[in-house]
């Protein structure tokens, strides 16, 4: 049985996130951990300093988006840290077009927000005749339309940035595609393994294969031979001669299994390095979804 909420390793306490508040990561917080006090921090990499040094017992972390594909600077921050992923959240992205109060559609001339919104949104940028002005993020966006007080600019946030910031819904969900979704994983400081007889588990790796031909083809055979799915698989270069490669990894099921255990034993055999950053529940997004 999948989970509708990430695994509760706190339900009560802090969990950080990057951005403004009322930003899409404050949203995901409030969505998985309605019971724990979330954050701001304005880096990706002050999150993680926060989870590490116990400011903060979780972070929530946006990993990857249906539409605009992975947030890379996720990719370089988790090698480095002693964080454990621990739970994965997806959630819907909703954009809606706020206003100052007394600012109407037809008194918006200029709408702010973060580029890739401002792509997802260009329908209706384009039927209102708006000016679109490209700011660091969409909550940032809401709070500058809230604190100039013009009626002639809009912001294109969450329903939260606009509870926030005391903003107007003009009109709601005007993004032009559907489905359109963030998943995030959550970080802890300490290890939490999914129970193995709880339901669908993912497994997260990070890894580095020997540099002998085929190496890549060898080491993910354990997994075409054992019939275990690999939902994720992403390369970085990582030093200067562009030869040696770290890889990471997301795959069904939980090591515990015999299945997955071989698996893991040949990626093992032909890798440098290999290192779980996680064994976690599976969300309900991922079966409703499908």
């Amino acid at each position: 049985m999948t989970s509708d909420a990430p695994n509760p390793v706190a339900t009560t306490g802090t969990i950080a996130y990057q951005g403004e508040p009322g930003a899409y990561s404050h949203l995901a917080c409030r969505k998985a951990y309605p019971g724990m006090d979330a954050v701001a921090h304005e880096a990706f990499v002050d999150v993680f300093d926060a989870v590490e040094g116990g400011q903060a017992d979780l972070a929530m972390i946006p990993i990857e988006n249906s539409l605009g594909g992975r947030v890379a600077d996720i990719h370089h921050l988790l090698p480095d840290s002693n964080l454990y992923i621990v739970a994965e959240h997806f959630q819907p992205i909703h954009h809606n077009l706020l206003g100052v109060k007394g600012s109407t559609l037809e008194s918006i001339r200029t709408v702010e927000s973060h580029p890739q919104a401002l792509a997802q949104c260009r329908e209706i940028i384009r039927e209102l005749g708006l000016d679109a002005v490209p700011v660091a993020d969409t909550a940032g966006a809401a709070k500058d339309v809230a604190e100039r007080g013009d009626t002639s600019v809009g912001a294109l946030a969450s329903s939260l940035a606009g509870e926030v910031y005391g903003l107007e819904k003009l009109r709601t969900r005007v993004e032009d595609r559907l489905g359109n979704t963030t998943r995030f994983i959550v970080l802890s400081r300490t290890r939490a393994e999914a129970d193995p007889h709880g339901g669908p588990s993912m497994t997260s790796l990070l890894f580095q294969v020997r540099s002998v031909p085929a190496a890549l083809y060898k080491a993910l055979g354990g997994f075409a031979t054992a019939n275990v799915n690999i939902t994720k698989l992403e390369s970085y270069i990582i030093d200067t001669s562009f030869t040696a490669a770290q890889f990471y990894a997301e795959i069904d099921g939980h090591p515990s299994d015999a299945i997955v255990r071989g698996a893991l034993d040949e990626l093992q055999y032909y890798s440098t390095m290999l290192r779980v950053l996680g064994v976690y529940p599976q969300h309900s997004f991922r079966s409703t979804a499908g």
